[in-house]
């Protein structure tokens, strides 16, 4: 009992001023992404694109965010806070100019500009986090952090939903995004600490040479694996948020806003328990679970048919992304060096948005040619894979 307490009190804190503000930080900026998801492919349609159009609201952003974040990891060291504050700057610029594209190519040109912006800002808001959480606490602030953007992508969906069916409509959602992220930008203000110098937590195994160079700066080698399984978890997620409510219609499922809703109190139930469980036993014991309940979640959704069916998926959906993806992220920074972290987070944050635009590119295509509920038991076949590579990779290095 004495030694619990002694290593509780060696502990370094967690809840630093500066982790509040720069987790307060990211649920803001994703609220006001993620209340455009569902959102804009409504607004694409009414502005005349089709189900390709709408693929490529994504598709189309994730490229432009895909080349800025490497440059980004690697220019970022010596400013990062500052890169962080122009790109919420150019973010609200742009989000505040929805409100005046009136057809299907200003639109997608808004998005290109919304694309660099994001990509600044997602690199350089998780590094920044990575460098203010405690080495040997990193699971369970990576899991912290994670669920301020994670409950932003499910609670601001619903929301968006509702203020697009409401008396506010497109406008209004547009004008809750850009406020969304003008609070990120406050909040980032206030962050002081930006960079820790030495960290103890990579193993002998995981240590290598701090690399200079701007070339091996653009991506990290060591983050490429875990970043090709969120690339497959990406595809996943691009297929929800950008068709389910197209599927609630063609499920005749009303309010498709509650999936979001349950989603965000199963990721808010599951993020306490899945960081401290990683700094514990490792990824394996998280990410396999968790990887198990997104296909169980597909594979309920694509055969949904009443709120009830509805509301199991969403459950299992949460529990699943809710482990998988932040222990993903956790994973890649125990096996670099700090210096490294810009780049590795880069890495990581471009495979992830590379299977979302492409996922909603090409299961908008499968839609199509199918329904939506044939598109997502495709998906589901993504997580099978996802499964078969992850287990493959943890078997040959046992």
């Amino acid at each position: 009992m004495d030694n619990e307490l002694s290593q509780q009190q060696q502990s370094p804190r967690l809840w630093t001023m500066d982790f509040v503000l720069i987790t307060a930080a990211s649920f803001f900026l994703f609220f006001g992404f993620q209340i455009l998801l569902p959102t804009l492919p409504v607004y694409m349609l009414d502005l005349g694109g089709n189900n390709t159009a709408v693929g490529l609201i994504i598709s189309i952003f994730t490229v432009f965010s895909l080349f800025t974040r490497p440059l980004v990891g690697a220019l970022m060291n010596r400013s990062k806070k500052g890169w962080l504050v122009a790109g919420l700057i150019l973010c609200f610029l742009i989000i505040s100019s929805y409100n005046w594209t009136v057809s299907v190519a200003m639109l997608l040109l808004a998005r290109c500009i919304h694309g660099v912006g994001w990509g600044i800002v997602t690199v350089t808001s998780s590094t920044i986090a990575s460098d203010i959480i405690p080495a040997n606490r990193r699971g369970e602030g990576i899991g912290y952090f994670g669920l301020a953007s994670t409950l932003a992508m499910a609670l601001a969906p619903a929301i968006g939903l509702a203020l697009l069916d409401g008396k506010w409509q497109m406008p209004g959602v547009i004008v809750v995004a850009a406020v969304s992220t003008a609070l990120s930008l406050l909040c980032v203000w206030g962050v002081q600490k930006q960079r820790k110098q030495s960290d103890s937590s990579l193993g002998s195994g995981d240590q290598v040479q701090a690399k200079t160079s701007f070339r091996s700066q653009l991506f990290e080698p060591k983050a490429l694996f875990p970043s090709l399984l969120g690339l497959l978890i990406g595809i996943v997620y691009g297929g929800i948020v950008s068709f389910i409510t197209l599927f609630g219609e063609e499920a005749q499922i009303g309010n498709v806003g509650l999936f979001f809703t349950l989603n965000a109190i199963c990721l808010l139930i599951v993020r306490f328990i899945s960081g401290r469980l990683f700094d514990r036993k490792g990824h394996t014991w998280v990410i396999l679970p968790g990887s198990v309940l997104l296909a169980a979640s597909l594979l309920v959704l694509s055969y949904s048919h009443s709120m009830t069916m509805l509301a199991i998926s969403a459950v299992l959906f949460g529990f699943g992304f809710g482990a998988v993806q932040p222990s993903l992220q956790a994973w890649i920074l125990n096996r670099v060096e700090p210096e490294l972290r810009g780049p590795a987070n880069a890495t990581f944050y471009s495979a992830f948005d590379l299977g979302i635009g492409g996922g909603a590119l090409l299961l908008g295509r499968l839609a199509e040619a199918s329904s939506y509920a044939m598109m997502y038991r495709y998906s589901f076949l993504v997580i099978i894979l996802f499964c078969i590579v992850y287990i493959a990779y943890s078997w040959k290095e046992s």
